[in-house]
């Protein structure tokens, strides 16, 4: 069956949702080597720019009855391949941060000793910080991160309420939070 050239991009995309595969190979020859060209401009690679044009129109396919969209077909599509787009790219960035850490710590891991004492240096600090903080709150605290008992177990233990557990810790991290940050940071300094 062939579709005619001027049917809408609503009527094809009802067609495409009801699982037309008509639909969806008009859909595809409109707009495909639109998509590939966009994506070309923002990755320089053919191959990727195929990829991430090919995962789209496949989940496009896949989705086509969960999709619910509230522009134009092309807009959602132009959308859909950026979003793709920036997410490769942010996950490139992490993968690429997270490599550039591990390279880096390894170069820095020459001296365990010093490594060693630092550590000790940090959990001493912790711990301290921990001692400063009010009684019912520290007891809360170490039993949550300590011991590893549950907000309901440590409200059963305690007599209070979950909410009360979950407001002791809260308020713990909120002050213990800036703190630690300022010795993180002089402990990966140093």
């Amino acid at each position: 069956m062939q579709l005619s050239d001027h049917i809408s991009d609503e009527e094809l995309f009802v067609l495409l949702q009801k699982g037309s595969h008509v639909a969806y190979a008009e859909i595809y020859k409109r707009y495909s080597r639109l998509l590939y060209l966009h994506a070309y401009k923002k990755t320089g690679e053919r191959e990727l720019a195929r990829d991430f044009t090919q995962d789209l129109f496949t989940a496009l396919w896949l989705k086509r009855e969960e999709i619910n969209i509230k522009t134009l077909l092309s807009a959602y599509l132009y959308t859909s391949l950026r979003n793709r787009i920036l997410d490769y790219f942010s996950r490139k960035k992490l993968e690429s941060n997270y490599i550039n850490f591990l390279e880096c710590y390894e170069a820095e891991k020459n001296d365990l000793t010093d490594h060693l004492i630092r550590h000790k240096q940090l959990m001493e600090m912790i711990a301290e910080e921990i001692s400063a903080l009010p009684s019912k709150m520290r007891q809360v605290f170490e039993l949550s991160r300590n011991e590893h008992l549950s907000h309901k177990e440590i409200a059963t233990q305690l007599e209070i309420s979950e909410q009360t557990v979950r407001k002791q810790i809260q308020n713990a991290l909120k002050i213990m939070r800036p703190k630690l940050s300022i010795m993180l940071i002089f402990y990966f300094l140093s």
